[in-house]
Protein backbone atom coordinates (compact mmCIF):
# COMPACT_ATOMS: atom_id res chain seq x y z
CA UNK A 1 0.00 0.00 0.00
CA UNK A 2 1.61 3.18 -0.91
CA UNK A 3 2.71 5.51 2.03
CA UNK A 4 0.23 8.33 0.35
CA UNK A 5 -2.70 6.38 1.16
CA UNK A 6 -4.96 7.06 4.40
CA UNK A 7 -5.04 3.94 6.79
CA UNK A 8 -8.54 4.40 7.39
CA UNK A 9 -10.99 5.84 4.83
CA UNK A 10 -13.84 7.72 6.52
CA UNK A 11 -16.86 9.56 4.74
CA UNK A 12 -19.70 10.79 5.16
CA UNK A 13 -21.85 12.10 2.70
CA UNK A 14 -25.62 13.32 1.82
CA UNK A 15 -26.32 12.64 -1.51
CA UNK A 16 -29.86 13.64 -3.52
CA UNK A 17 -32.48 11.02 -4.19
CA UNK A 18 -30.61 10.22 -7.40
CA UNK A 19 -29.49 6.78 -8.92
CA UNK A 20 -26.59 8.17 -11.28
CA UNK A 21 -25.22 9.89 -8.43
CA UNK A 22 -25.37 6.53 -5.95
CA UNK A 23 -23.82 4.96 -8.61
CA UNK A 24 -20.72 7.70 -8.80
CA UNK A 25 -20.32 6.92 -5.24
CA UNK A 26 -20.11 3.27 -5.55
CA UNK A 27 -17.38 3.63 -8.02
CA UNK A 28 -15.44 5.75 -5.90
CA UNK A 29 -15.86 3.07 -2.93
CA UNK A 30 -14.37 0.48 -5.64
CA UNK A 31 -11.57 2.78 -6.20
CA UNK A 32 -10.66 2.76 -2.38
CA UNK A 33 -10.78 -0.73 -1.56
CA UNK A 34 -8.93 -0.82 -4.10
CA UNK A 35 -6.01 1.08 -2.93
CA UNK A 36 -6.09 -0.82 0.02
CA UNK A 37 -5.60 -4.02 -1.59
CA UNK A 38 -8.51 -5.74 -1.31
CA UNK A 39 -9.20 -8.94 -3.72
CA UNK A 40 -11.13 -8.37 -6.82
CA UNK A 41 -13.60 -10.77 -5.53
CA UNK A 42 -14.72 -8.98 -2.04
CA UNK A 43 -14.64 -5.53 -4.01
CA UNK A 44 -17.18 -7.46 -6.45
CA UNK A 45 -19.15 -8.35 -4.03
CA UNK A 46 -19.67 -4.58 -1.75
CA UNK A 47 -19.65 -2.73 -5.05
CA UNK A 48 -22.97 -5.11 -5.74
CA UNK A 49 -24.32 -4.81 -2.38
CA UNK A 50 -23.83 -1.15 -1.90
CA UNK A 51 -25.09 -0.64 -4.96
CA UNK A 52 -28.22 -2.69 -4.17
CA UNK A 53 -28.44 -0.88 -1.30
CA UNK A 54 -28.06 2.77 -1.92
CA UNK A 55 -31.13 2.12 -4.82
CA UNK A 56 -33.00 0.66 -2.62
CA UNK A 57 -33.09 3.79 -0.22
CA UNK A 58 -33.25 5.80 -2.90
CA UNK A 59 -36.41 3.67 -4.90
CA UNK A 60 -38.27 2.11 -2.07
CA UNK A 61 -37.43 4.18 1.15
CA UNK A 62 -37.29 7.96 -0.91
CA UNK A 63 -39.67 6.95 -3.52
CA UNK A 64 -37.55 9.07 -5.95
CA UNK A 65 -38.67 12.04 -4.57
CA UNK A 66 -36.45 14.57 -5.22
CA UNK A 67 -36.93 16.37 -2.02
CA UNK A 68 -35.21 13.64 0.10
CA UNK A 69 -31.94 12.72 0.91
CA UNK A 70 -29.84 9.81 1.52
CA UNK A 71 -26.92 9.64 4.40
CA UNK A 72 -23.91 7.07 3.52
CA UNK A 73 -21.34 6.70 6.03
CA UNK A 74 -18.24 4.77 5.48
CA UNK A 75 -15.01 3.09 7.23
CA UNK A 76 -12.84 1.34 4.94
CA UNK A 77 -9.54 0.60 6.01
CA UNK A 78 -7.59 -2.83 4.80
CA UNK A 79 -9.42 -5.07 6.76
CA UNK A 80 -12.98 -4.40 6.84
CA UNK A 81 -15.40 -1.69 5.26
CA UNK A 82 -18.30 -0.72 6.72
CA UNK A 83 -21.86 1.32 5.12
CA UNK A 84 -24.29 2.81 6.82
CA UNK A 85 -27.27 3.93 4.40
CA UNK A 86 -30.33 6.11 5.91
CA UNK A 87 -33.22 7.18 3.66
CA UNK A 88 -36.14 9.40 4.70
CA UNK A 89 -38.74 6.68 3.90
CA UNK A 90 -40.82 5.30 6.80
CA UNK A 91 -39.14 2.35 6.72
CA UNK A 92 -39.77 -1.68 6.38
CA UNK A 93 -39.36 -4.46 8.58
CA UNK A 94 -36.86 -6.76 7.04
CA UNK A 95 -38.34 -10.10 8.57
CA UNK A 96 -41.60 -9.56 6.62
CA UNK A 97 -39.56 -9.64 3.07
CA UNK A 98 -40.45 -13.06 1.63
CA UNK A 99 -37.76 -15.63 0.47
CA UNK A 100 -37.34 -15.35 -3.33
CA UNK A 101 -36.19 -18.59 -3.26
CA UNK A 102 -39.44 -19.82 -2.81
CA UNK A 103 -41.02 -21.81 -4.91
CA UNK A 104 -44.05 -19.43 -5.36
CA UNK A 105 -42.27 -16.80 -5.88
CA UNK A 106 -38.82 -18.29 -8.15
CA UNK A 107 -40.76 -16.45 -11.20
CA UNK A 108 -41.64 -13.29 -9.14
CA UNK A 109 -39.88 -9.97 -10.20
CA UNK A 110 -38.21 -8.24 -7.30
CA UNK A 111 -37.29 -9.49 -3.68
CA UNK A 112 -34.08 -10.70 -4.12
CA UNK A 113 -32.11 -7.82 -2.84
CA UNK A 114 -32.11 -7.81 0.29
CA UNK A 115 -31.25 -11.46 0.58
CA UNK A 116 -28.70 -10.50 -1.81
CA UNK A 117 -27.11 -8.02 0.30
CA UNK A 118 -27.07 -10.76 3.35
CA UNK A 119 -25.03 -12.73 1.05
CA UNK A 120 -22.56 -10.81 0.11
CA UNK A 121 -21.63 -9.37 3.32
CA UNK A 122 -20.25 -10.28 6.54
CA UNK A 123 -23.16 -9.25 8.33
CA UNK A 124 -26.05 -6.73 8.15
CA UNK A 125 -28.41 -4.94 10.23
CA UNK A 126 -31.23 -2.72 10.85
CA UNK A 127 -32.68 0.01 12.89
CA UNK A 128 -36.17 -0.80 14.14
CA UNK A 129 -37.64 1.38 11.91
CA UNK A 130 -36.15 -0.21 8.47
CA UNK A 131 -34.57 2.98 7.14
CA UNK A 132 -31.37 1.98 7.93
CA UNK A 133 -29.15 -0.54 7.06
CA UNK A 134 -25.39 -1.27 8.56
CA UNK A 135 -23.34 -3.86 6.12
CA UNK A 136 -20.04 -4.77 7.63
CA UNK A 137 -17.69 -6.56 5.33
CA UNK A 138 -14.56 -8.20 6.34
CA UNK A 139 -11.42 -9.18 3.91
CA UNK A 140 -11.50 -12.26 2.42
CA UNK A 141 -14.90 -13.44 4.12
CA UNK A 142 -16.62 -15.43 1.67
CA UNK A 143 -20.30 -17.01 2.52
CA UNK A 144 -21.32 -17.79 -1.40
CA UNK A 145 -18.12 -19.69 -1.39
CA UNK A 146 -18.11 -23.38 -2.19
CA UNK A 147 -15.37 -24.67 0.45
CA UNK A 148 -14.32 -27.29 -2.67
CA UNK A 149 -13.82 -25.03 -5.13
CA UNK A 150 -10.42 -22.92 -4.88
CA UNK A 151 -9.58 -22.77 -8.26
CA UNK A 152 -11.16 -19.33 -8.58
CA UNK A 153 -10.10 -17.27 -5.39
CA UNK A 154 -8.17 -14.90 -8.24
Amino acid sequence: MSESIPAIWTVQRTIPSDTAIAADFVAEVVDVMASREWPARDIFRVQLAFDEAIVNAIRHGNRFDPSKTVDVEIQCNCETIQIRITDQGAGFDPSSVPDPREDELLEVPGGRGVLLIHELMTSVQYNDVGNEVLMLKVKGDSPLDDDDDDEDDE
